[in-house]
């Protein structure tokens, strides 16, 4: 047995579970033996095994979960931690839900992922956008300023919701952020999904947890080597009520949790405490020099770089190409790498992301190299300005709550009828999965054609209950 297992419960459970023969007549219905009724769907199922009455008995009587829990608390420096197999998605819904009550106030970045609008309408809350500032020189978004956030205190938001590191890897200064809500005893809750590496070495800043904030939501499978839809709670007590989130959280929760997606956030808890340094400052050098061998063949700087911004606000393991730097399509860049069987997590016209995580080597950053360098050479035209994507630009005008355009009775209507319309849907290219617009909030001209020439030139639009654009779905006048 590794010193991996004997410090992480629930994948020693996980592991466990199949070292020994067992009769069940439980749930799962495939029992581990579909490969009986069927062979491809015994290789997808067999190794699966739930919570209860898997990792742990049926009536959790070993508290496997509860103990892997109170040792993410431990490492985080928190006072509470749960376990999702419903993503960052579930965990938003479940610190929203318990904030307040209908009709309170929430400060909310404008880079907020859908999950968080969902989990505003299911919890009636009103949300303070708070649009972030656009850096000149790339356009892309670098923060939410602590000016912009002491302008909204007046309407008196019960929270104060961010989202950081952002997408593109920038960060606000969130030391200033949380002492500024903290002053007026406000929560700061932080969708930390694509963080879960941070402050495990001194290669990456901290998690937002050790400099104040008051929860922390992030998926393990996205920055860390988890599985699918597995996510982190974690939340300090002093400004939240834990009682409360508890409550939401099995509310919101599937009452059949997978132990695979449980497991992997034990073992990614357990790869952190014991190897995090390590691991994450190798993975900081991989990708440093994947970026200077790349941008070895080109004049123009073609990468965001942590010397690009204010010293702790950029995540260096972040790849991300600026294509128009070399005049370039990003997502003509993407067919191409994607006839080469490289996918890549990200592109739209002027920018490419490239998620590299703790899993990559220099192997896979060489072969990325190999192939990425002579596309770029081919594609390599004329540099344009840069422009800021719809998602980080476009400025909402609310004219109705999130909720009640959400319930409202509705009509599809043609596109250039539906400008000045109220919103139905949230429409956001995806990813990020950042809304252009959200329900109550009027179409504009800048939307509607923002959104076509996404689509034309080859974006996702995603959430459109028309996927054409042809039409959208708007609130009956």
């Amino acid at each position: 047995m590794s010193s991996l297992r004997v410090s992480a419960p629930l994948l020693d459970a996980y592991l466990s579970y199949f070292e020994h023969k067992r009769l069940p007549f439980t749930i799962p219905g495939h029992k581990q033996r579909a490969a009986r009724l069927d062979e491809g769907l015994g290789l997808v199922v067999d190794s699966d095994t739930p919570l209860y009455g898997g990792l742990d008995e049926i009536k959790l009587t070993n508290q496997v979960l509860r103990s892997a829990e109170a040792l993410a608390a431990t490492l985080w420096g928190a006072d509470y931690a749960r376990f999702s197999t419903g993503g960052s998605t579930h965990a938003n819904q479940a610190i929203i839900l318990a904030l307040g009550k209908p009709g309170d106030k929430v400060a909310l970045s404008r880079t907020a992922h859908r999950s968080v609008l969902s989990a505003l309408v299911l919890a009636g809350l009103d949300p303070i956008w708070i649009s972030p500032e656009i850096d000149a020189a790339t356009g892309i978004p670098i923060g939410i300023p602590v000016a912009e956030f002491e302008k909204v205190i007046a309407q008196k938001p019960i929270a104060l919701l961010l989202t950081e590191p952002g997408y593109l890897g920038t960060l606000s200064d969130l030391p200033a952020l949380i002492q500024a809500a903290h002053s007026h005893s406000i929560p700061v809750i932080v969708d930390a999904a694509w963080g879960g590496h941070f402050g495990f070495s001194t290669s990456v800043p901290a998690h937002c947890l050790a400099l104040g904030a008051d929860a922390l939501i992030t998926s393990t499978h996205k920055a860390l080597p988890g599985y699918s839809a597995s996510a982190l709670l974690i939340a300090q007590g002093k400004y939240l009520n834990l009682d409360r989130i508890e409550q939401s959280f099995e509310t919101t929760h599937t009452t059949s949790p997978a132990g695979a997606p449980l497991a992997s956030i034990d073992g990614c808890r357990a790869l952190l405490q014991t190897r995090g340094q390590e691991l994450i400052s190798q993975l900081v050098a991989d990708v440093e020099d994947f970026k200077n061998e790349v941008q070895s063949h080109f004049n123009l700087p073609i990468f965001l770089n942590p010397s690009d911004f204010p010293v702790g606000r950029f995540d260096p393991t972040k790849v991300v190409l600026r294509a128009n730097q070399l005049g370039a399509s990003g997502v003509e860049i993407e067919k191409a790498l994607q006839l080469q069987n490289i996918r890549v997590e990200m592109a739209d016209s002027d920018t490419i992301v490239f998620l590299a995580t703790l899993a990559d080597s220099t192997i896979e950053f060489d072969e990325l190299a190999k192939v990425l360098i002579p596309i770029l050479t081919a594609m390599q035209k004329t540099p344009r300005d840069s422009a800021t994507s719809l998602s980080w630009s476009v400025v909402p005008t609310v004219a109705l709550s999130i909720r009640d355009a959400y319930f409202a009775g509705t009509e599809m209507v043609a596109a250039a009828k539906a400008i000045g319309r109220i919103s139905a849907d949230l429409i956001a290219p995806y990813p990020p999965g950042v809304a252009v617009v959200a329900p109550g909030e009027l179409l504009t001209k800048v939307i509607i054609e923002g959104l076509s020439a996404a689509k034309a030139v080859g974006v996702r639009i995603a959430y459109a209950s028309d996927p054409t654009l042809d039409t959208y779905r708007v609130t009956k006048s």
